[in-house]
């Protein structure tokens, strides 16, 4: 069972309603016994990084990732999600992140004829070696909402860039760790086999 983190952040039914497409087997949650019954958890959201981190604390989730992580069950970070793994971001100074991850989240700079936030698709440029991409040929497209985006401190573990005006780490591998700033429950069919690829990977993978 993949858990869906909940800490009354949004776009958590849509992540819900794609793996129940697939055929996988999820419950939007922050009940500590059914986090600990998973066998993957999945940090979405949308808003602010400060905000996020204080409501992730409140409910407790902070702890239940770290022990998740901590056994080696892979944790998925999705747009908001994946910044949250990271040490801190301009959006909110002060506010420290996960850190299961270094690095730091930047706000995207403003450009001649780009709109902030990006909202739209991008194609990706694969590193090769990603589990979330395996069977993804090419530059396929994804779906991004977002005004602020990775800089990971160690370029190892990035498995995908793109480009808005900057280069953005748009996917991250660590161990069991994964994240991407992208919505893949929202990019269509390459999406849908990413969701499919994480929910394959097993406890301790990586």
């Amino acid at each position: 069972m993949i858990a869906i983190l909940d800490y009354d952040a949004g776009n958590l039914r849509s992540v819900e309603k794609a793996l129940s497409f697939l055929g996988e087997k999820s419950a939007v949650t922050r009940d500590r016994r059914e986090v600990r019954r998973a066998d993957r958890l999945i940090l979405p959201g949308v808003g602010s990084f400060g905000m996020a981190m204080e409501q992730l604390r409140k409910y407790e989730i902070d702890k239940m990732i770290a022990e998740a992580v901590g056994e080696g069950k892979p944790l998925l970070g999705i747009c908001l999600g994946l910044q949250l793994l990271f040490e801190e971001s301009e959006e909110s100074p002060g506010a420290e992140g996960l850190c299961l991850l270094k690095g730091r989240i930047r706000k995207i700079p403003d450009a001649q004829g780009l709109k902030i936030p990006h909202i739209g698709w991008n194609s990706l440029r694969l590193s090769g070696d990603g589990r979330l991409f395996e069977g993804i040929k090419g530059e396929p497209y994804a779906y991004f909402v977002h005004s602020y985006y990775l800089k990971a401190e160690d370029d190892a573990i990035v498995r995908a860039t793109t480009e808005y005006g900057v280069e953005i780490h748009a996917s991250v591998e660590s161990k069991n760790v994964l994240g991407c700033q992208f919505h893949p429950e929202k990019s269509s069919e390459a999406g849908l086999l990413m969701l499919s690829n994480f929910a394959k990977l097993k406890k301790g993978s990586g």
